[in-house]
């Protein structure tokens, strides 16, 4: 596959793989055996940088991958994260945590649940509020300098908050929701990356699965937290399909899938856009990767733009 440089040197495969299904965000978690296959199928088709974090399972996710580059560690580069406060009992909704303190303590453990002596980049995976983001951005410089960190990454932050963690340690990516129907980041957010040279990880540049055409209100497994978002429900997502439908009709003038035309407008943006769609399927990777050699020119960004325009997503992105 392709690379693409993100921020100040990290070279990765131009399209990721999201490793937060594999551990049950999207139905059951798979097995170590099974999650295992996925990650070195993604890897042995051009797949190079994997990301997770030890909110995901909690902990199961970091594990899996793991032991799934167990041997290899040297030819991938695996992305983490910390900043949540994760209790015994009651892995969702416990707060935030980035005193560095805690930092550290995350990164040991991830390190041990990873099977490995250094982490490639490592986000903040949401602001703490009550820790100043210059304490943050201090304390992974000083993981780096250790060793321990290659790359500092954020993930959801603001333009305020990105410039004051630049200052005090270079952010070489920032994560955030990035797709044809969530364009937030557009505005501002996008602008400044540029201006400071970080570079730009989307996740859920498939819209949690519904750009792909595929996605209904039945096909959804029970315990999918999908179920509860807007954008999935009722009237907003019989509007929400209407868009897709007309996606599907410049996808079939293309020669490819929907969901392949919607990873491609994203690498378009930017050469260093890096999205990372998630899936649990071998062939659903295939055909997600494909996308990358999916040339689009600048008639076809404009007819994608035509067919789903900015703004017409009805629902918010999270919960009602």
């Amino acid at each position: 596959m392709k690379k693409r440089i993100l921020g100040n040197g990290l070279e990765v495969s131009a399209i990721g793989l999201g490793c937060m299904s594999l551990s049950g965000a999207y139905g059951a978690a798979l097995s170590m055996e099974d999650a295992g296959r996925m990650l070195r199928g993604a890897y042995d088709r051009g797949v190079t940088f994997f990301d997770t974090a030890e909110m995901y399972g909690p902990f199961l996710g970091e594990k899996q991958v793991g032991e799934a580059f167990k041997g290899m560690r040297d030819k991938v580069v695996i992305a983490t994260k910390f900043g949540f406060k994760i209790e015994e009992g009651n892995p969702n909704g416990q707060g935030f945590d980035s005193r560095p303190s805690h930092i550290r303590e995350v990164c040991e453990a991830s390190l041990r649940r990873l099977q490995t002596d250094h982490i490639d980049l490592f986000y903040q995976h949401r602001p703490d509020p009550e820790v100043p983001v210059e304490e943050v951005a201090g304390t992974v410089r000083d993981l780096i300098a250790e060793g321990k960190v290659g790359h500092f990454g954020m993930s959801e932050v603001d333009v305020a908050t990105i410039r004051r963690a630049h200052a005090v340690c270079l952010v070489t990516a920032l994560q955030s929701e990035y797709s044809l129907w969530t364009r937030d980041v557009e505005a501002e957010i996008l602008p400044l990356l540029k201006e400071l040279g970080i570079g730009f990880v989307p996740f859920s540049p498939l819209g949690r699965g519904f750009l792909t055409g595929q996605v209904t209100p039945e096909t959804i497994p029970e315990g999918d937290w999908r179920t509860n978002m807007a954008r999935f429900k009722g009237e907003a997502f019989d509007r929400n399909r209407a868009l897709v439908a007309a996606l599907e009709a410049v996808a079939a003038r293309k020669g490819c899938s929907t969901g392949q035309l919607a990873i491609a407008w994203v690498l378009a943006q930017g050469e260093d856009f890096v999205p990372i769609p998630g899936t649990r399927k071998l062939e659903r990777l295939e055909e997600n990767i494909a996308a990358a050699e999916l040339e689009l020119s600048a008639a076809d960004l404009a007819e994608i733009d035509a067919a789903f325009p900015k703004g017409a997503v009805v629902g918010g992105r999270y919960f009602e």
